[in-house]
């Protein structure tokens, strides 16, 4: 015998604040649907989904570091051979930051990404690595005290530039150059509050700096201002107070050294 109540669910289906009725209905149940394992994959590589892992992982960022105190970001070759003399400089450029009061910033890879973040944590700083994934497998260094793996490079990079006051810039290759010249791009359009860049070494942006003078300014693509927009040094602690003397004393991170 047929119960009463299932005739009339049968002719009203409500998903929701959704209401259906006759041939509106729909069979099933938003729950069952969820769960179906059978039907079409294909909607996990479509563009509409790719958006919300884009916005997943702004979100992630956002949350593992906003309670960041004032951070330097130190960017750097990930093929930096431990023990070389721009390891160490590394080393002691993550160090004298923790010292200052800065969390440092990383890629969170090897080379100098690493040597940044093992000054930082040899000091006792917060020590973040911000990873990217790659066809061949890198992984976080083992210095790392907050860590976040990204999808995207355009989402990994508002994070550095979002949450750092200054960037460090050690010899590094094709990426190293892309993080710099985007940190130039923002200044000099002033899509974000001016900030000091430091290139750290230079016989070995020597190079580049002269092309920028005497090509790219010299033929009317930049202006002779833009030069001022970075510093070039060879000394530790002048790279330090370079990055950190336009940003202020460091900020706290919020809650520090209040108890729950």
């Amino acid at each position: 015998m047929g119960n009463p109540e299932e005739a009339e669910r049968a002719e009203e289906q409500r998903t929701g604040p959704v209401l259906r009725r006759r041939e509106q209905i729909q069979p099933g149940t938003t729950d069952q649907r969820l769960l179906d394992t059978e039907g079409d994959s294909e909607w996990v590589h479509t563009d509409p989904w790719r958006v919300m892992r884009i916005q997943s992982e702004f979100v992630e960022g956002f949350g593992a570091l906003a309670e960041l105190p004032s951070a330097i970001s130190v960017f750097g070759s990930a093929r930096t051979a431990p023990g070389s003399p721009e390891y160490q400089a590394g080393i002691r450029i993550g160090r004298a930051l923790a010292d200052a009061g800065f969390a440092v910033i990383t890629g969170g890879g090897p080379g100098s990404m690493e040597a940044a973040n093992k000054g930082a944590s040899e000091a006792r700083g917060i020590s973040v690595g911000l990873g990217i994934e790659l066809p061949f497998e890198q992984g976080l260094n083992p210095h790392v005290d907050i860590g976040v793996n990204f999808r995207y490079f355009f989402v990994r990079k508002t994070m550095f530039v979002k949450y750092a006051q200054g960037f460090v810039v050690l010899p590094g290759g094709l990426g190293t150059l892309d993080e710099l010249f985007e940190a130039l791009t923002l200044v000099q359009t002033r899509k974000v509050t001016r900030f000091p860049i430091v290139l750290f070494g230079t016989d070995y942006w020597s190079g580049l700096v002269e092309w920028l003078r005497d090509t790219v300014i010299a033929q009317g693509k930049a202006s002779e201002h833009d030069l001022l927009l970075f510093h070039v040094t060879d000394d530790v602690d002048e790279a330090v107070a370079l990055v950190t003397k336009e940003t202020g004393p460091p900020v706290p991170a919020p809650f520090e050294g209040y108890e729950a």
